[in-house]
């Protein structure tokens, strides 16, 4: 059976001209970059070159982007060494009730430690309001986290508008850009973005390597102790492959963006408009207009997601009835229920997100597979009751 693969949000296949990048340095210039023989120079060099690449992506210097594992590291290096390098000044983080679970657990290991966490509330398509968070604001606010777009739903915050909000009072603010990278423009001196998280394997790179921009000047504590790897910011030998093959899919990403975003919006359209079309109670979650090229978030009423997933995997498609990170809690998204969604039409969400491998045949095949499940599934269940 031939694979559809349309949960690229969890993950993306690695590129060819990515795993072409990397090989030699799994298994020939496979040199610890902090040893000063020749092979460990040119891993060095190699992570040098990489960084480059992807500071030109958000348009930073490269002294300001340090190599992580993963989003996940990003977000809880950002969030708590911000917040015990500026204790003195204040204890009070802003961030949103739609985050990734990266960013509100670490959240809620800091409340557990004497800070003070505001939650902000989201409007339908899934938007902070701007004026509560201006309220919020208070003389022991030393950050807000604000995601640039929603893992879930796809929906785009007001970035630039946030930072000023924060900037106006002083504050620091950090966004979790993993989903954005690659799929939208981001430009942290023009957006004014003091820190940014971004993940490899969510742009045809490979697991096991993230980054984390922060602009110069900008305190934190290390959050992870050792060796003096990465200028003594992050310990820990160096994913040298790993930071090579991000950098690699940085310089395509850069390079091939317009053209991305233009294919991606053109499935997602089409995806939208057939289902909306052919497949009665169904609702689009999020914003349609600030939304990520590649995402589709549909509540198909009546039908479990989970099980919806089930069924298409029968039919080779891969798709996804939520977060990656959530799966095989049964308890509705926080993110659908941060919108107002009741806990049915929550748990009946089916996330659907393209990359440039999928064709529009590709969408026909998904949209019939999923009218043949739905009304399977909705069958079913009215035969129970």
């Amino acid at each position: 059976m031939e694979i559809k693969y349309f949960d690229n949000a969890a993950t993306t296949k690695i590129s060819k001209e990515v795993l072409e990048e990397i090989t030699p340095f799994m298994n020939q210039e496979y040199g610890n970059a902090s040893s000063i023989h020749s092979l460990g120079r040119q891993s060095k060099k190699a992570i040098e070159e990489a960084r480059k690449k992807v500071a030109d992506l958000i348009n930073c210097n490269s002294k300001e982007i340090i190599f992580t594992s993963c989003g996940s590291e990003s977000d809880n290096t950002a969030i708590k060494g911000t917040a015990y390098a500026l204790r003195g000044k204040g204890n009070h983080i802003i961030t949103s009730k739609i985050e990734h679970p990266a960013i509100l657990e670490s959240c809620k290991f800091l409340e557990n430690r004497g800070f003070n966490i505001t939650y902000l509330d989201v409007n339908n398509d899934g938007f902070i309001n701007l004026e509560q968070l201006n309220n919020a604001i208070t003389n022991r606010t030393i950050l807000i986290s604000i995601m640039a777009a929603n893992n879930e739903i796809g929906t785009i915050q007001p970035i630039t508008k946030i930072s000023k909000i924060a900037h106006s009072h002083n504050i620091l603010f950090h966004t979790d850009a993993v989903q954005a990278i690659g799929n939208i423009p981001i430009d942290v001196q023009e957006m004014e973005i003091d820190m940014l998280s971004m993940s490899g394997h969510k742009i045809h790179a490979p697991k096991g390597v993230g980054a984390l921009y922060v602009k110069y000047g900008i305190p934190f504590e290390k959050f992870i102790d050792g060796g003096h790897q990465e200028k003594n910011r992050r310990s820990g030998t160096e994913n040298t492959s790993g930071i090579v093959g991000l950098g690699k899919a940085c310089e395509i990403a850069k390079e091939h963006l317009d053209s991305h975003m233009f294919e991606l919006e053109q499935l997602r359209d089409y995806y939208i408009s057939q289902v909306e079309k052919t497949i009665p109670n169904v609702r689009l979650n999020g914003s349609l207009k600030d939304r990520l090229p590649g995402n589709a978030n549909i509540s198909f009423k009546l039908v479990d997601g989970e099980a919806l997933v089930l069924e298409l995997d029968k039919k080779g498609i891969c798709a996804s009835s939520g977060s990656a990170c959530t799966s095989g809690d049964s308890t509705p998204s926080h993110v659908l229920k941060a919108l107002g969604l009741d806990d049915d039409t929550a748990n009946s969400a089916l996330r659907i997100s393209f990359s440039e491998e999928n064709t529009k045949e590709d969408v026909d095949y998904l949209v019939d597979s999923l009218m043949e499940s739905v009304e399977k599934l909705r069958e079913y269940n009215d035969s129970l009751y």
